[in-house]
């Protein structure tokens, strides 16, 4: 079998116009990056026409660490759509080059369902995420200038809140101290790096509806407080317009296409465990514009960008899923039920069922949402035809429509009876009315808690000082309305990453809260979790190299 990157490079890629033309966009609106990239007006979604379209979320149960291949399943169930002459394009995020060169490699799709070029698309791209960087970036150097030359004038700020990002995986700048040196340095203070995706600017590039929305967005981004509680702003620095003009060009969505030669629009980049996790309101609802069908994914587990996906995206910007495909391969479910991680790939019977409780925990809580849902398995060279009909019998006791997708291998091909239980599905038994987990109207506390029993299944919830005190600070400043945003490990429903499987019972521990006044969620960090990962001990970079003109190593 070739590597990914080895088949991105064998198909034949067409002209980004043609792309456009055949998605029916006017060819007066694409803005080429190169030959086979495009940006499109951030106005280009039609909100009357796109609300009659059938949009798709594809999520999955609970991560191993090499995935679940959610962006898989989505690619090929949009290969699969137009293979059965539906009307489909796919909305995918950005891939980090954090985790790119750290622990997963590419993050393009894999086999003969992927987004193409991969390795542009993997890498720089259209510059989206350096925009967010340097647009974070800015917003604290210029803070600091503030303070720095207005200190005589006795300003000063009795917290800051702002740190700097960077979409490299590196520990040691986590916590840092800057202003060391001379006085003209500016002044010594605590600080520190979170990776990009976890940046406020880049939860507002996907919940922003327009330009204007950005603006208004960023000028309510909080950055301190001051002595006498009330909130510093990027609107009180004065700088929204100079920061918004960084973001002109990211906040439009990027057309692509996939291996097949059909249209993808991939725009942002958050990551579910520690931000919402989901692309662009903006990508999403562009697709939906010209799309009888629209597939989209959110990151990690149902737990973590499900949850998100409903509780922050739908619920802000009024979009409601036909139908929710539920991601799982054997090797995950094997690993939930107690199988060693070096002995997933071995037929185990008994593994595989007892790892149907964390499949079932996250059915019933998609259900809760008002959604219906199919498990689709995403299958491997290593799946046995016996535990893949072990599998299938669960789904029909539970009642829970079941496919096979073979896209990796097969390209659409293999994703045309995933495609015909979706037609099916959306057409019998269509998702009914979203229901959130929360009320606008909850305390944050109560919202926090509302996820961590009734998603997660803790039994109790506890707050360090530190929370409690930054959750009456931010319901004091007007933000008690926001929806919560819980970072946690990607590998539990848990904060323990090795309680696999489906725990409940546990105390939920929340350490720390991140307002974010301009995203408008309020960002909760149970246990350990950090918002800077490190890097294995062999990085996928060490795998990375250019061989005759040509990137390697990227799958």
């Amino acid at each position: 079998m070739k590597s990914d990157i080895e088949i991105a490079r064998s198909i034949p890629m067409r002209p980004i116009g043609e792309i456009a033309a055949e998605a029916g966009i006017p060819a007066d609106k694409i803005e080429p990056y190169g030959h086979f990239m495009a940006k499109l007006p951030e106005n280009l979604k039609d909100a009357g026409k796109a609300s009659g379209h059938k949009l798709i979320l594809v999520t999955a149960i609970t991560a191993t660490k090499a995935g679940i291949g959610k962006t898989t399943v989505s690619v090929g169930l949009a290969l699969g759509l137009n293979k059965i002459g539906k009307k489909a394009i796919v909305a995918l995020r950005e891939p980090s080059l954090g985790p790119c060169f750290g622990m997963k490699g590419g993050a393009a799709g894999g086999g003969y369902a992927q987004v193409l070029p991969m390795e542009k698309i993997n890498l720089h791209f259209t510059g989206d995420f350096h925009a967010v960087t340097s647009a974070h970036n800015m917003i604290a150097a210029l803070l600091d200038n503030y303070i720095y030359q207005h200190q005589a004038e006795g300003f000063a700020l009795k917290e800051i809140l702002w740190k700097r990002v960077l979409d490299v995986n590196d520990r040691s700048l986590r916590s840092i101290v800057t202003g060391l040196g001379p006085r003209t340095n500016g002044l010594v203070q605590e600080s520190g790096f979170d990776i990009t995706p976890a940046s406020e600017i880049m939860a507002i590039l996907c919940l922003s509806e327009n330009l204007e929305d950005m603006r208004r967005r960023i000028g309510n981004i909080v950055l301190g407080y001051k002595f006498d509680g009330t909130p510093f702003t990027v609107n009180d620095l004065g700088v929204t317009g100079a920061i918004l003009t960084l973001m002109m060009d990211a906040i439009k969505p990027n057309l692509v296409q996939t291996t097949e030669g059909t249209p993808a629009i991939i725009h942002g980049g958050p990551f579910a465990n520690i931000a919402h996790g989901c692309n662009s309101v903006i990508a999403t609802k562009t697709a939906m514009t010209f799309a009888d069908y629209t597939i989209t994914e959110a990151g990690f587990g149902a737990d973590l960008g499900a949850e998100k996906f409903f509780n922050i995206k739908c619920r802000k910007s009024g979009l409601k899923p036909s139908l929710t495909v539920l991601v799982a391969t054997l090797n995950g479910l094997k690993m939930h039920g107690g199988t060693p991680l070096d002995k997933i790939k071995e037929p185990d019977p008994a593994g595989l069922v007892n790892g149907f409780a964390n499949l079932d925990r996250h059915i019933s809580n998609i259900k809760s949402f008002g959604q219906s849902v199919i498990v689709c398995i995403n299958r491997y060279s290593t799946d046995t035809p016996e535990e893949i009909e072990l599998l299938e019998n669960h789904c029909k006791e539970l009642e829970v429509p079941f496919a096979i997708n073979d896209a990796f291998m097969e390209g659409g091909k293999g994703a045309v009876a995933l495609a015909e239980l979706v037609v099916r599905t959306i057409d019998e038994n269509p998702s009914g009315p979203l229901q959130f987990t929360y009320s606008d109207y909850l305390g944050l506390k109560e919202k926090i808690r509302c996820v961590a029993k009734e998603i997660y299944r803790a039994a109790n919830v506890s707050f360090s000082a530190t929370a409690l005190r930054k959750l009456e600070s931010a319901e004091k400043c007007g933000f008690g309305h926001f929806p919560v945003c819980i970072a946690k490990t990607q590998y539990s429903f848990s904060q323990d990453p090795k309680a696999y499987g489906a725990p409940e019972g546990f105390n939920f521990e929340i350490k720390d809260i991140v307002v974010n006044a301009g995203s408008e969620m309020i960002v909760a960090i149970a246990g350990d979790i950090i918002r800077m990962p490190g890097l294995p001990l062999t990085p996928q970079a060490m795998h990375i190299d250019v061989i005759d003109g040509n990137i390697e190593g990227l799958s």
